[in-house]
């Protein structure tokens, strides 16, 4: 990671704190109806690391079972969402990019789950999409 950026975050209230110690592996916008849900938003933006390349600082999220494989982290004190485990992929976690201190510094470069984008919401950023996973049924 370059000297010169660091990427720090947490939660709104400040409960939760993270450091990441590498740049993220890969970075998306995803429109599932999951992540609409818990961020009330038309699509969240996460970024993607190797567990041991993030570090909390203080307290953990708290974490909700959303469906079999998912856990997604949230501070219970102010609800910000943080991040999203999937527990088949050990290695990984990923945290929310606006829930970085200065997230201007990490841009999403592809939409996953764009069958559930909001129709009313235009694209044009020329990033890959893909309907469901980047790894399933691409467009």
């Amino acid at each position: 990671m370059s000297q010169s950026i660091l990427l720090e975050g947490g939660c709104l209230c400040g409960y939760i704190r993270y450091r990441a110690t590498a740049l993220p592996f890969a970075t998306e916008y995803c429109h599932c109806r999951m992540c609409q849900k818990t961020s009330g938003a038309p699509a969240t933006t996460w970024m993607d690391f190797k567990v041991d390349q993030l570090k909390w600082l203080s307290q953990r999220p708290t974490e909700f079972e959303s469906s079999k494989f998912v856990r997604r982290g949230f501070c219970p004190q102010c609800g910000s969402s943080i991040s999203f485990r999937d527990v088949r992929h050990a290695d990984y976690l990923t945290v929310t990019i606006n829930s970085l201190d200065s997230p201007q510094l990490i841009e999403p470069t592809r939409h996953i789950y764009t069958e559930d984008q909001m129709s009313w919401l235009t694209i044009s950023d020329g990033h890959p999409r893909f309907k469901k996973g980047p790894h399933q049924n691409e467009e």
